[in-house]
């Protein structure tokens, strides 16, 4: 009987964080009390595809991997990961308003997240 690979629960260069996204998540983390870390999930499908998204969390779950860099703790999940692989997060701001930003999601799946069937039903 083969053992099953260990799951690899520490990030190095799999989600790449930019300086600005990092600031401001230290910053809002060092906001908020009882939260360690941020968790990045995905969520979705359909025509409109998978999107993602960040919460704050108390804690990692056991099928977290987990990235730590300078004082920054993100948590992602094994499925959200395999979406996420080589994402770059960044905070941008345009005009009044600022946000978070996903460059490269789910490049890894190769898909566009476009529904085919989308606005072509047959009549």
């Amino acid at each position: 009987m083969s053992a099953q690979p260990e799951f690899n629960k520490s990030l190095s260069d799999e989600i790449n964080i930019m300086p600005a996204a990092h600031e401001k998540l230290v910053e809002l983390l060092s906001s908020e009390e009882d939260v360690n870390g941020v968790r990045i999930f995905v969520s979705g499908g359909g025509c409109s595809g998978m999107t993602y998204g960040m919460t704050f969390s108390e804690a990692p779950t056991d099928y977290d991997a987990i990235l730590e860099k300078d004082g920054l703790t993100l948590y992602i999940d094994a499925v959200a990961l395999s979406y996420l692989n080589g994402v770059e997060i960044d905070f941008v701001q345009q005009g009044m308003g600022a946000s978070f930003v996903f460059r490269n999601a789910f490049a890894a799946t190769g898909g566009s997240g476009a529904c085919g069937g989308c606005g072509s039903a047959a009549r």
